[in-house]
């Protein structure tokens, strides 16, 4: 593709992304599916370059108003994550003049607002919650994240899988947390490789991981994924089960519980059974009141955790948009409560940095119903899963993960038993 040709897709598609009106993953696969002459480098470059726009965009926004031409166009030369010869190419003998100028700015005398990215009140939010780690953490969401894959121990042993990645040239190293888990700082093809097809690994982050470890599904027991979503949980939860007892995987939305189908197939497991709900007060959940061993809630959330990945996220939620996620989640969690057994386990868990979203949830659920449930302390429960360091993962009686201090996505967790 000529240079100025790739340019213009840069600048079409950081157009598309930067109207924030839906999540930036789905415009980027439109964009790829209306473009399926476009090379995996191309591909590659077109969403990276997108992407470190939104990372960066209160900076790059700033130091473009210098330029002249289509203010997309000038973010996409500032981003840039393809070859540089190539960007050369594309630019004329101005703009290179521009790029040259503004490269010489330094960056770090710039105003606070310009290095963190952030839209004000998320930065508050964030100093008064990490203090002197804000800028670690800062750097630690701009950064992409890598790619860390769950063996599915009902088909492999992780030492196998890494095996099978280092006979295909592929350095797989085990998480540092999980015992579940590999991370690989490529991104191969995996849908190309035997140990993905035949389902001896899935795609699933290491923070993610540790939610179903620390729900301790047993051989023959009742669980539930709560908000499934995709998948990931349930079937790890299913591996954990060894394909026995049931599994029920609700989310009120069918399509993200039709992309389980393939995983599922994949994965080998048949003690799953998806099922679409209406909401959280569904007669299909109230059926099962007090007949199930374990329930993981997923919560819906602001997902702020995991902006290494979707850094368009800062840029969509607002304070409202929480709060009307905060009476959701409380609602959620109420009614998944209601599921539980005697002796069994409860686990609340979101991707989200927020107090608001996390503690306080956790805190008032506890405090209203203190009489039915008591706290599992979170260093217990990924103990017992045997998480490896667990005791630099929690803070007081909950999980709770930081991309600057554990590499994976932010995540939080409360645990529970029924009286």
């Amino acid at each position: 593709m000529h240079p100025n040709a790739l340019l213009e897709l840069a600048t079409e598609l950081i157009h598309q992304v930067l109207q924030l009106k839906h999540p930036a993953d789905g415009v980027v696969s439109d964009f790829f599916r209306r473009h399926r002459t476009l090379g995996s480098r191309e591909r590659h470059t077109l969403a990276e370059t997108t992407y470190t726009v939104l990372r960066q965009r209160l900076l790059y926004q700033h130091l473009a108003q210098s330029g002249k031409g289509e203010m997309e166009r000038r973010l996409a030369v500032l981003a840039w994550q393809g070859n540089e010869g190539f960007l050369r190419a594309a630019l004329n003998e101005a703009e290179q003049q521009w790029l040259a100028q503004v490269s010489q700015v330094d960056r770090s005398a710039l105003p606070e607002k310009l290095r963190h990215n952030l839209p004000e009140w998320l930065a508050e939010r964030l100093q008064a919650a990490v203090g002197e780690e804000f800028w670690p953490l800062v750097e630690a969401m701009n950064q992409g994240a890598g790619l860390d894959l769950r063996v599915n121990t009902f088909k492999a042993k992780r030492d196998d899988a890494q095996a099978a990645f280092k006979a295909e040239n592929i350095e797989a190293l085990p998480t540092p947390y999980s015992p579940l888990g590999l991370r690989i700082a490529s991104k191969p093809a995996l849908h190309k490789l035997d140990v993905f097809m035949r389902g001896d690994v899935e795609v699933q982050d290491e923070g993610s991981q540790l939610l179903a470890l620390m729900t301790g599904a047993k051989r023959g027991e009742m669980v539930a994924d709560f908000c499934a979503g995709a998948g990931g949980k349930t079937l790890a939860l299913g591996a954990e089960m060894r394909n026995t007892g049931r599994l029920y995987a609700f989310d009120i939305s069918g399509h993200r519980l039709a992309s389980l189908k393939p995983r599922l197939a994949r994965s080998g497991l048949s003690n799953v059974y998806p099922v679409q709900i209406a909401h959280e007060r569904d007669e299909r959940i109230k059926r099962l009141a007090g007949k199930l061993d374990r329930v993981l809630v997923d919560a819906p959330c602001s997902g702020l955790g995991t902006l290494r990945r979707n850094p368009d996220l800062k840029w969509r939620q607002t304070p409202q948009s929480i709060d009307e996620m905060r009476v959701k989640q409380a609602a959620i969690l109420a009614s998944a409560s209601r599921l539980l057994k005697s002796g069994g386990r409860l686990v609340y868990a979101t991707c989200s940095l927020l107090d608001v979203e996390n503690d306080e949830i956790a805190q008032a659920f506890t405090a209203e119903r203190e009489a039915d449930f008591k706290v599992v302390p979170a260093v217990e429960a990924l103990t017992k899963a045997h998480v490896a360091q667990a005791d630099t993962l929690v803070r007081g009686d909950y999980l709770r993960l930081w991309p600057h201090r554990h590499g994976t996505d932010g995540f939080f967790a409360a645990v529970w038993e029924r009286r």
